[in-house]
């Protein structure tokens, strides 16, 4: 079967493609992603000689292009990862977000339902993954199942949640047989360094100050990218078409505890004194519509189909901290000069 991946050769893209091409060799994996500043081929340098394993750089807003390469190689399946996803770029610039997570994601469902309609049978599944922000925010209590309402509160979590809408339509409409899984915050090697940690990670090697929401009273709920890989793999293979799966770390911490706890990791990993890397920290004036709270209750997934966390967020952390001091070179080719300008813009001059 041929089966179209997304978003490829972005951070969790980049571990869903290595596990299903290493793992299936019976599948052909083809990886379209547009490689934006987030996209990078060095996260799958160990796989590009496989021979089930193929790349395509194209745009999923570009309809003719995603016809065509429907049309031409007639996919099976789709799990679709491609999504502007980071809130603060969405608060200045939504449009780009509406145009990649919605018009994007429309463009897949009809270029899959074009082939699933000429022949049922030919197309198995079109996976979406999605994020708990669509969910909005919680209070200290309560954790999002798969029946909580949507209820998104940036740009970037409106879109998501206008796509999965559209997954589901497509299904409930046309019968295309498709899925959805909504994660918690995603942590582990190969992720861009504007998200917290690694942009963290990244500051305190190099002695700059850690830039810190509010006050750091955010909680998330953190998820090893290669747990959630993982999932994945687990859902495209056994869940029911027209399910929703929560997939959660069950880690929830606030933002300044994760900061503190890496912190000290780091101080023992660069041999500098106890504290030293908290002297770092800085607050800075909090994000617009900053949800308080996520909590992930993936019940369902372990309940259902076996699905569990394989660690905890501290070894988790460990190990993200590990693979970034060893491949530095991979850290300076993706902080780019426009990704400098960029950092300028949302952290130094708030």
């Amino acid at each position: 079967m041929k089966i179209l991946i997304t978003g490829g050769a972005g951070f969790i893209g980049s571990h869903v493609v290595r596990l299903f091409v290493n793992k299936y060799p019976s599948y052909t994996i083809y990886n379209l992603d547009k490689l934006t500043y987030a996209g990078n081929l060095a996260n799958l340098k160990d796989i590009e000689n496989k021979p089930n394993y193929k790349f395509v750089k194209g745009d999923i807003v570009d309809a003719d292009f995603i016809n065509k390469l429907f049309s031409e190689l007639k996919f099976g399946a789709v799990i679709h990862l491609a999504a502007e996803s980071h809130v603060d770029r969405s608060i200045t610039n939504p449009l780009e977000f509406v145009y990649t997570n919605v018009i994007g994601t429309v463009n897949l469902l009809n270029a899959a339902k074009t082939i699933y309609k000429e022949n049922t049978n030919a197309f198995k599944l079109f996976y979406h993954v999605s994020t708990d922000e669509v969910y909005g925010s919680l209070g200290e209590t309560g954790m999002f199942t798969e029946t909580t309402s949507y209820d998104p509160h940036s740009p970037y979590s409106a879109s998501k949640a206008s796509s999965d809408h559209f997954v589901r339509a497509y299904h409930d409409t046309y019968g295309l047989p498709s899925l959805i899984s909504n994660c918690s915050n995603n942590y582990g090697p190969n992720h861009f360094p504007e998200k917290l940690i690694p942009l963290c990670i990244s500051n305190i090697k190099n002695n700059k100050p850690l830039p810190i929401y509010g006050k750091g009273e955010n909680v998330r709920d953190w998820l090893f990218v290669e747990d959630h890989a993982r999932a994945i793999d687990v859902i495209f293979h056994n869940a029911k078409a027209g399910s929703t799966y929560n997939i959660g770390g069950h880690n929830e911490w606030t933002n300044i505890d994760v900061i503190r706890l890496l912190c000290k990791i780091m101080d023992k990993k660069l041999g500098r004194a106890e504290g030293t890397n908290e002297k770092l920290i800085t607050f800075v004036k909090d994000r617009a519509g900053h949800d308080l709270r996520y909590a992930i209750d993936s019940t369902k997934l372990q309940n259902e189909l076996g699905w569990k966390p394989s660690l905890q967020f501290e070894e988790g952390l460990e190990r993200t901290v590990d693979w970034y001091l060893a491949n530095e070179e991979w850290l300076q080719n993706v902080t780019s000069g426009d990704y400098q300008k960029y950092y300028e813009q949302q952290y130094v001059k708030r």
